[in-house]
Parts: structure tokens; C-alpha cells; sequence
């Protein structure tokens, strides 16, 4: 007996309102496409992600 092939979901991940239809795609060369301005995008993660490289740097300031 065959097992039967599941078909892949189409729901979409929960997202930030913010970011509400961002796509991205891979084009055949590997090129990431996207349908939103990369300073958008970079300006979210600014606002929202702590850089973990920076944190450490601010830390090594802070000892005497």
C-alpha cells in the first residue's frame, strides 16, 4: 500500500502588521527578490531586533 502524498499548506506565517505582504522570492540565478524597499526592511529590524554584535561591543565599553 501507498502512502498518500500530504499536499503542502498555503497559509501564511503570522507577521507584523508592519511588514503585512512581504514576500520574498528566489529567482533561478539565486537572486533574493522582494516586493518591499530593502531600507524598509532594514528599517523594521532596526527597530525591532537587538543586534547581538553590538551589544557585546557596548559591554566591552562599559568595563574599565
Amino acid at each position: 500500500m501507498k502512502k498518500s502524498k500530504k499536499e503542502p499548506k498555503e497559509d501564511k506565517p503570522k507577521i507584523n502588521e508592519e511588514l503585512d505582504g512581504l514576500e520574498f522570492k528566489i529567482n533561478s540565478l539565486g537572486e533574493i527578490q522582494t516586493n518591499f524597499e530593502i531600507d524598509r526592511i532594514n528599517h523594521f529590524l532596526d527597530d525591532h531586533v537587538e543586534d547581538k554584535k553590538l551589544k557585546n561591543h557596548k559591554e566591552k565599553n562599559k568595563k574599565p
